[in-house]
Parts: structure tokens; C-alpha cells; sequence
């Protein structure tokens, strides 16, 4: 193992934690909190944690300030990803990726259905890398996000970043 991977699998992650709901307080925001309490406990750090209204402009801005934010290495988001017409990040982000991950929505949305039926066909989780940023995006239900992270996002996180800056 070079140097720099040995450094990387070590290291604690900079993470953005993004909300894209209309209505919710960053106090109310549950699905954010979550997100950022699982990656406390995974021993990875939350630059910063927001709700963003789910509008296309809102959107757009709030992954260009995280993209230009120097401290921030992923970004994970929850919400906006359903099937109602107002639902535009899955729409939004296939736009940015430069590369996409496909296999991270279908394993999920696999292993929700394991734990939560069919419900799970009403939802588009998607991951891809943005200008060598690994983005996750996730529904807001907590128990999609937990499976998310402990079973996909956590044991990857560290390999994942260094393979986006290749």
C-alpha cells in the first residue's frame, strides 16, 4: 500500500451533509442529523450541515458552494429524489456527474426493499463523482439512510475518495 492510500485509510472524511426538502428547519432536519451522526460514528468529520430548498437554482448553488468549499471531499444528500414532479435532484445530479455509480441505487435500493417492501420503488438513490467530489444521494427515510451508510457508504468511504482523485 503506497504512502498516500495508507494516509487516506486513516484519515477522517470531510463531509457536506445537504437536506433537500421544502419546509424544514435545519432544527427539524432528522435525515441530516442522521447522516451526520453516522458519520461521527464511523470516525469521519461534517464540514457543514444544511437544508436546502428544493428548487433547481437552490440546488445547483448549494453543490457549487460545497464543491468550491476546499474542505469538503464528499457530499451526501437527502431528499428530493422521489417520483413527484418536484423531485429534480436525481434529474440534477445525472447532469453533474462526470461518472456515475450506478450500482450504489440498485444495491440499495435491494437492500431497503430487504428491509422495508416495495416502498422503495418510489425512491431514485444515486452516486457519481462531481470534479473528483464522491456525491451520495439518499431518500430521507432513516431507515434507507441507515442502511445507506452502515452497509454501503462507511465500509467504502476512505477507497472511494482516493479512487475519485486518481
Amino acid at each position: 500500500m503506497s504512502q498516500e492510500n495508507q494516509n487516506l485509510s486513516s484519515k477522517p472524511i470531510q463531509c457536506v451533509v445537504l437536506t433537500i426538502h421544502d419546509g424544514t428547519s435545519s432544527n427539524h432536519d432528522s435525515s441530516g442529523k442522521l447522516i451526520e451522526s453516522l458519520l461521527h460514528e464511523g470516525g469521519h468529520e461534517v464540514v457543514y450541515r444544511r437544508v436546502v430548498k428544493q428548487s433547481e437554482a437552490a440546488v445547483r448553488e448549494a453543490f457549487a458552494e460545497a464543491l468550491a468549499d476546499d474542505e469538503c471531499e464528499v457530499i451526501l444528500t437527502t431528499g428530493g429524489i422521489g417520483v413527484s414532479h418536484k423531485d429534480e435532484v436525481w434529474d440534477i445530479l445525472h447532469s453533474l456527474y462526470q461518472k456515475r455509480i450506478d450500482s450504489f441505487g440498485n444495491l440499495l435500493n435491494t437492500l431497503i426493499f430487504a428491509e422495508s417492501g416495495p416502498a422503495c420503488l418510489y425512491s431514485r438513490p444515486s452516486a457519481g463523482i462531481i470534479e473528483k467530489h464522491p456525491v451520495f444521494s439518499l431518500p430521507l427515510n432513516s431507515t434507507s439512510i441507515r442502511v445507506a451508510l452502515e452497509k454501503l457508504i462507511l465500509p467504502e468511504l476512505n477507497t472511494l475518495v482516493l479512487e475519485a482523485r486518481k
